[in-house]
């Protein structure tokens, strides 16, 4: 479990008490008893008031804030404040703010204005985390520490320009191999000094957000601003534990953004935590994977919902009222996906700035008479009832989706072949297709061990790294399945095109090698046409955004194309490659398609669906200790019924008994095992 002083599913969110005065301080008490809440995240931007100016430290409030909440019986983690850098440091030190892509020289205001590359920062930062660890170290209250907030966004400085340099130094040795790397002779771009090395921004190779002339520069530079946040993090961590040993330390995530290289990221972190807000039409099938993602990160390890909305939130264009029961809902779909906390922001509703209509625990009401309330009051309660239940239960999934941020900003930078491929989307549609038939799915990295599966899932793996082909290789040749589609294996880590032929190191294991790739425009399409019906997936398939054009060389044509001057070219292959099997998707198909392509994969391997129930129903499964949990998610109004078999299960939250179906009412919950 995450800490043992609290063997439950932590329950509470972000707290920010200096926004308020101490009669509401007292009400806060009350309502938390009210509502269940068992941790308060403290101190997220609190760094102004702590440190007022650079060599004086005031923790009276911090102290009083912390031992109040102790008496009140609510736990807490506890931030080290850094997301939001105090007024004075930047007035005195102007270097402590970013420089913007346009070479614009930022001033205070905002959050996540801090130079990651500035000595001052990482000075200041690293001693306030110091201070606070040193501190509260033994505080009976603290059960987990907070690093800054949200880490994101670039910066564009000399700071930031010169250690480049010096990563580019460490990541090469010589000039002569990083020319290489990025093929300066094109365009004339030979460099014959470090100094001459320029950060790819709008003033140099860069447009319109990922437009680039020079893909390994500004690949490059993506690497290094997730290295340069990722020091500033590891910065505060060394400083935490210098004082502070045995109490997990972590940052909130942000699910598939896209700046930094999560899995790199978690090799750092004791916990992933992630603020989860998907909007009111936000698929249910894109926040699951979300989720499954942030388990993914440390193979499996159960994470904490560091932040969602009690309802409403305040910066998307809509901001919706989250539906009655749909926070308990998108709560349980957390916890069956891997989270061990529910938390929110915010406790209190502030009553000024950006955030004043951001939905809370406490509303601008300020009683706990209100619907938001209410539900609030009723998950706490259900979270009690399940006490240490489900903590570190773990997904038992035989089919895993390989994400990789790298290859993300590889195709984003890409200069086509079609503005249409979007990464995120294309592997969404793979894991649609499985979780709207109710396959238990992992998302994992490329690093991950992959004999664990059954059936692995690479999608637009348009650059191979180091080692990856190797790795595909044995796990087919040990009998796995391995699933790849068009625009794979194009190119290196360098983004340089590894040439005889596409695609490139997968093309053994694959069987075939692809001569073109098509984009079609909007509103273009092809078929994928099955050559014979394959258990009930047979006929015609639309397909569209891109077409390889490939050749076998050992593989079987499942598939070919309906139409254009590629007419009965392969589209659908598999190979035979030792005991296992290599599928190569060559267009992106449509939903019915991949539905039952899948399907079949998890049939040929055995892979059963956890229950037969319409698709507006959610199945996922953790397991613990040789039990298993069934958690039932109905994401319509009506009531739904899932096929559940013989077995007698009973639902952990109302104590009833099931066998054969389990009915479950319209955006209800149920959690069901055999103990």
């Amino acid at each position: 479990m995450i800490n043992d002083k609290l063997p439950k599913i932590w329950y509470g969110g972000d707290y920010n008490p200096e926004q308020w005065e101490a009669p509401d301080w007292a009400e806060d008490d009350r309502m938390f008893k009210l509502a269940g809440i068992d941790v308060a995240t403290v101190n997220v931007f609190s760094w102004a008031m702590i440190q007022p100016d650079e060599d004086t430290y005031d923790f009276s409030f911090l102290d009083a804030t912390m031992d109040r909440l102790y008496k009140n019986g609510t736990y807490v983690c506890l931030a080290t404040a850094t997301g939001a850098h105090p007024a004075w440091m930047a007035r005195q030190y102007p270097e402590v703010t970013r420089v913007d892509v346009m070479g614009r020289k930022r001033k205070f205001g905002g959050r996540h204005n801090s130079n990651p590359n500035s000595k001052v920062y990482r000075k200041f930062a690293a001693r306030l985390a110091g201070k606070l660890a040193e501190r509260y170290k033994d505080h009976p209250t603290l059960v987990a520490w907070h690093i800054s907030n949200e880490y994101g966004g670039y910066d564009y400085s000399e700071q930031s320009e010169a250690a480049f340099r010096v990563w580019l130094k460490e990541r090469y040795g010589t000039l002569d191999a990083l020319n290489k790397a990025w093929n300066t002779r094109f365009w004339g771009h030979t460099f014959y000094d470090w100094d001459e090395i320029v950060l790819p921004s709008e003033l140099s190779e860069e447009w319109n957000g990922n437009r680039t002339n020079f893909q390994g520069i500004s690949l490059d530079f993506r690497r290094f601003m997730s290295h340069s946040l990722l020091e500033c993090y590891k910065i505060e961590y060394d400083a935490i534990r210098e004082h502070s040993q045995g109490v997990p330390i972590t940052t909130n995530l942000m699910g598939f953004y896209p700046e930094l290289d999560y899995f790199e990221w978690a090799k750092y972190m004791d916990v992933v935590s992630w603020d989860n807000y998907p909007s009111l039409d936000t698929p249910v099938s894109h926040t699951a994977m979300t989720h499954d993602l942030m388990r993914g990160l440390k193979h499996g390890q159960p994470f904490m919902l560091m932040e969602q909305t009690p309802s409403q939130q305040n910066w998307q264009p809509y901001n919706s009222l989250k539906r009655p029961g749909v926070m308990r809902l998108w709560s349980y779909q957390a916890v069956a996906r891997g989270a061990d906390t529910v938390l929110f922001f915010q406790l209190r509703r502030s009553i000024g700035a950006c955030e004043k209509y951001h939905g809370a625990v406490i509303e601008h009401a300020g009683h706990e008479h209100t619907r938001v309330f209410r539900e609030v009051a009723e998950l706490g309660r259900e979270l009690q009832l399940l006490g240490d239940e489900l903590l570190d239960a773990r997904s038992a999934a035989k089919v895993g989706i390989v994400y990789d941020w790298e290859n993300r900003w590889a195709l984003d930078l890409s200069s086509g072949p079609s503005v249409a491929l979007d990464y995120v989307n294309e592997v969404h549609k793979y894991y649609d297709a499985l979780f709207t038939q109710h396959f238990e799915t992992d998302m994992i990295g490329v690093e991950e061990e992959l004999s664990k599966y059954e059936i692995v899932i690479a999608l637009v793996m348009y650059m191979s790294k180091p080692g990856f082909a190797a790795k595909v290789e044995a796990f087919v040749q040990a009998g796995g399945t391995f699933v790849t589609t068009f625009f794979s294996g194009i190119v290196n880590e360098n983004d340089l095109v590894t040439v005889g032929g596409y695609p490139g190191e997968l093309r053994k294991v694959l069987g075939i090698w692809a001569e073109e790739i098509d984009a079609l425009l909007p509103g273009m399409s092809n078929q994928l046409v099955m050559k014979q019906e394959w258990n009930k997936l047979g006929g015609s398939y639309e397909c569209g955004i891109l077409c390889d054009l490939i050749h076998t060389e050992g593989a079987e044509t499942l598939a070919v194309y309906g139409s254009d001057f590629y007419i009965g070219m392969p589209a659908l292959t598999v190979n035979q490659f030792g005991k296992g099997k290599a599928y190569y998707v060559a267009s992106s198909p449509n939903a019915d398609f991949l539905k039952g392509f899948l399907a079949n994969l998890c049939a040929d391997k055995q892979i059963s669906p956890l229950v037969n129930a319409p698709e507006g129903l959610e199945a996922a499964r953790r397991v613990k200790d040789g039990a298993s949990y069934l958690f039932l998610l109905n994401h319509t109004e009506n009531e739904l019924t899932a096929e559940i078999g013989e077995r007698s299960l009973k639902d952990l939250l109302t104590g009833e008994s099931f066998q054969g179906t389990a009915a479950v009412p319209g955006r209800g919950v149920r959690i069901l095992t055999e103990k």
